[in-house]
């Protein structure tokens, strides 16, 4: 009697057979990797410098630590993408150059918030501090939560220091000198006072007391300084979002 069963044909063969099925899920997951590790050994060519770019100030990258470990990158991206009613918006769309420095990086595409890639001075110290005291006293419809208690939190310049050399072992290029300043700068920055020397090292840092409380380093202090300077520092050319009417 003739069987009525057929060889099998096509994807049958591969899911009939345990070790073939394990080989070409092997390789296609090998191809996957080096789709996305191999172009990382080439960034440093595809990522063009931009003009007017630097390191975080230690009062800056204070606040940039307090933005991450409070997950306000949950909220808000810093990516500005190239469409027109996104750069009418919020400004010029953001660049690989402007993340240079970032560790980790923040670009992020989730918006419950609005994207703060180009927020700095945009609003002033003031403004800030009432945000993030209570939200929807400067913002009716706002479902951010409050961080009245950041403004209690004291900074420890002498600290930051031993931060800024492990940052410098993931490649941000801070000096020995802005290293062995640090603590200096930090309160430089904070008080407006003496910052000469902190603003050669670190060009167009925002000064001054950034919470109202000049007496005392709050990390509300270096949320705000980092805040402030979030698009000001890149010197990207300006974008033509006009559209020619047709005839």
């Amino acid at each position: 009697m003739a069987s009525n069963q057929t060889e099998p044909k096509g994807h049958a063969i591969i899911e009939r057979s345990t070790t073939l099925l394990f080989v070409l899920t092997l390789f296609v997951i090998l191809i996957g990797g080096l789709v996305e590790i191999v172009p990382l050994f080439k960034v440093q060519e595809t990522v063009r410098p931009v003009p007017g770019m630097r390191r975080y100030t230690p009062l800056e990258q204070i606040g940039r630590n307090v933005y991450t470990r409070e997950g306000c990158y949950t909220c808000h991206s810093q990516q500005i993408r190239p469409f027109r009613d996104e750069v009418e918006r919020y400004g010029h769309y953001s660049v690989a150059a402007e993340s240079m420095y970032d560790h980790p990086f923040l670009w992020g595409s989730k918006r419950t918030g609005p994207d703060l890639a180009r927020v700095g001075a945009k609003y002033s110290n003031a403004w800030h501090v009432a945000h993030m005291i209570d939200p929807r006293s400067v913002v009716p419809v706002s479902i951010m939560p409050a961080y009245a208690f950041l403004m209690n939190k004291p900074v420890d310049p002498e600290q930051f220091g031993a931060h800024m050399e492990a940052l410098r072992k993931v490649g941000v290029p801070y000096t020995q000198e802005m290293v062995d300043r640090a603590a200096d700068d930090i309160r430089a920055q904070a008080s407006g006072e003496d910052a000469d020397a902190m603003l050669e090292r670190y060009p167009k840092a925002k000064l001054g007391d950034f919470d109202g409380q000049p007496d005392r380093l709050t990390e509300m202090d270096a949320l705000i300084a980092y805040l402030q300077v979030l698009g000001t520092l890149a010197e990207l050319p300006p974008i033509d979002t006009k559209v020619e009417a047709r005839p």
